[in-house]
């Protein structure tokens, strides 16, 4: 597995580093929310943030709620978006609740938007994201995210939670492949 993987963009101990701080940046966002009281839900959008949001979760003193939802646009092996289509739920209780979507990669941002637009007819009283990668360049809605952990070139990368063809997750970096594994993959390439 290692050997399919090009450059390393970012090492773990970056990722490390970036993800502590960004729990303090968002801490201390939703400390005054705590300190009123009022709920704070963390939406992961699942499978790619699964291991961002584990980390930067245990970072946040605040009391919240962690509610999944799913959503695809890179099926199989392709490694361009088709865009975002959700294909888990959302949670219903949403109203009165400060809500952050928490995702891996904000790359056409469409995700973000479409999930922002669904969680506002739910009636919460903010919405917030962050996302561990950024691509600047594939960026096509109006809107940033809240929070972003590192802004990357227009690559292809896998790694801590990113996959190819549901393969790469468990890497401990954020890296790109090589043409061969993606040509190859699926024969021996995992």
């Amino acid at each position: 597995m290692f050997e399919d993987i090009e450059d390393i963009l970012v090492d773990t101990d970056t990722i490390a580093r970036r993800v502590e701080t960004l729990a303090g940046e968002v801490g201390r966002d939703l400390a005054p929310l705590q300190a009123r009281e009022e709920p704070i839900v963390i939406v992961p959008i699942l499978t790619g943030s699964l291991i961002f949001v584990a980390d930067l979760v245990r970072h946040l003193p605040q009391k919240m709620r962690i509610d999944v939802t799913s959503v695809t646009s890179y099926p199989g092996k392709s490694t361009e978006s088709i865009g975002a289509s959700l294909v888990g739920d959302l949670p219903e209780d949403l109203e009165g609740r400060h809500v952050l979507i928490v995702d891996d990669i904000f790359d056409t941002g469409r995700t973000i938007a479409m999930l922002r637009e669904v969680i506002e007819t739910r009636k919460p009283l903010s919405i917030r994201s962050c996302v561990l990668l950024r691509k600047p360049d594939r960026v096509v809605v109006d809107q940033q995210p809240d929070y972003v952990g590192f802004d990357i070139p227009d690559r292809f990368v896998v790694g801590y939670g990113l996959d190819y063809d549901g393969h790469y997750r468990n890497l401990p970096y954020i890296g790109t492949l090589s043409a061969s594994a993606i040509e190859d993959h699926g024969e021996d390439a995992s």
